[in-house]
């Protein structure tokens, strides 16, 4: 017994000798944050920025509401840095054949983030049936033109898959009245998203009461967005490389439970 408490004592002591190290610690400030956050391999909060935007929609985050779901999107996120680095090599590849196809549409560049949310930049395919980088569904595809078959399936050739990507857009947009609704249809259908604008008596993607993932999808397509556009100084590279990898196999492990 006495044994047992000697132990007891030991370990308490060692837990407290362990906490009173790690106040004494210098917390990350500006001048010393990329030191720590190279050496001590931390997790530090960021601030979301007053000013974020959709292909040109501002996201209204003058609401607590909305302001909470990004901060979300931002903060939660796992290190690994090996698929982020893979990220960035696939957009360096296919980002410049996607690009120019959705200006030549007249589609926003902010949608090739979509691509990113929906395959991670792979020839994924889905348990429902969807295919390629754009993920498109067999009869989107032959509906748009593309040879869908059991010998071919052009939903893989990421030139003809961006067209077809960026016709859908279009119709949605046209149809469902802006870009962020658009993104929106993209991942749960126009027909959904039309009627649960016509259920809930609202007219914007920020005002829907949406299910898990349609309802995170374009929080997660501005996180990466705005991930990108950060990329390049060292305080944010290394948040950058887990919050691609967070954002898109999250997408992903949503996407099979359906």
């Amino acid at each position: 017994m006495k044994i047992l408490q000697k132990v007891l004592a030991f370990v308490g002591l060692l837990s407290l000798c362990t906490l009173f190290i790690y106040a004494l610690q210098d917390a990350p400030t500006d001048e010393n944050f990329e030191t720590k956050l190279i050496n001590d391999y931390n997790v530090y909060a960021l601030q979301v920025p007053d000013d974020l935007n959709f292909a040109g929609e501002s996201m209204p985050l003058e609401n607590p509401d909305i302001l909470e779901r990004m901060d979300r999107e931002l903060l939660v996120n796992t290190y690994w840095q090996s698929n982020g680095l893979l990220m960035f090599k696939r957009a360096k590849k296919y980002f410049s054949i996607i690009e120019p196809i959705l200006a030549k549409n007249g589609v926003p560049d902010d949608f090739k983030y979509l691509a990113v949310i929906e395959s991670g930049l792979t020839n994924a395919v889905s348990p429902a049936g969807a295919r390629g980088v754009w993920q498109i569904m067999p009869a989107t595809g032959r509906e748009n033109g593309l040879e869908v078959n059991k010998n071919v399936d052009e939903r893989y050739n990421l030139e003809k898959a961006t067209e077809v990507a960026c016709k859908y857009l279009l119709k949605s947009k046209s149809k469902l009245g802006s870009w962020t609704l658009a993104a929106a249809g993209y991942n749960a259908g126009n027909a959904g998203v039309s009627r649960r604008l016509k259920e809930q008596g609202v007219a914007g993607y920020y005002d829907l009461l949406l299910g898990e993932e349609t309802g995170r999808y374009l929080f997660r397509i501005v996180a990466l967005n705005h991930c990108n556009a950060s990329f390049g100084n060292v305080k944010s590279d290394i948040f950058v490389l887990n919050c691609v990898h967070w954002l898109y196999f999250q997408h992903i492990s949503e996407v099979e439970r359906i």
